[in-house]
């Protein structure tokens, strides 16, 4: 999470063609498994990895731990995500990606993400970059829909929405006139 000019914006991950699950896809800013021996803590790994950001476990505000089940022809994915949200005080510029899990990142207003999630509106602009197989990031701004984001279910959407604003915003976020 970020403000801009007092608007509040989610980041999203565009997942890297080089995944084996949902390449190419948007998901949540950063994620990743925890071996056996590992505590949730240990997660920040993955957002200085991932994203080349340096922020530690005490920066993240905790949205609790949301089960969620995915299935596709080949997988069945039965998971408990540990969420977190961070007051970002980074530009995009500044996001160094690791190519082989993510291949760029995106902003969306929260307002919009919301509206978007509860069916509102069937289509959500993003802005931000993508890095090409060359190294060049490549300016991204379009309008997406669902069949851009990893299948989770509406409720995992909705869980993070409701827990950002209770613990984040402090309250809803006003909805934008249409």
């Amino acid at each position: 999470m970020s403000k801009d000019q007092e608007i509040p914006y989610i980041y999203l991950q565009l997942r890297s063609e080089q995944k084996q699950d949902y390449a190419g896809l948007l998901d949540i800013t950063a994620a990743g498994h925890l071996q056996a021996y590992e505590t949730v803590e240990d997660g920040i790994r993955e957002v200085q990895e991932e994203l080349g950001l340096e922020l530690t476990f005490d920066e993240l505000i905790p949205l609790g731990t949301i089960p969620y089940s995915m299935r596709n022809d080949n997988l069945i994915d039965n998971e408990r995500a540990h969420v977190f949200v961070y007051n970002n005080p980074y530009c995009l510029e500044d996001f160094q990606l690791q190519k082989e899990e993510v291949a760029g990142i995106v902003k969306v207003k929260f307002v919009d993400f919301r509206r978007f999630w509860q069916g509102e509106i069937h289509s959500l602009q993003v802005k931000g970059f993508q890095v090409d197989p060359s190294g060049q990031r490549i300016s991204i701004n379009q309008s997406v829909d669902t069949t851009y984001f990893v299948p989770h279910d509406v409720d995992y959407y909705t869980r993070i929405i409701e827990g950002i604003e209770a613990i984040f915003l402090k309250s809803p976020v006003v909805t934008e006139d249409k």
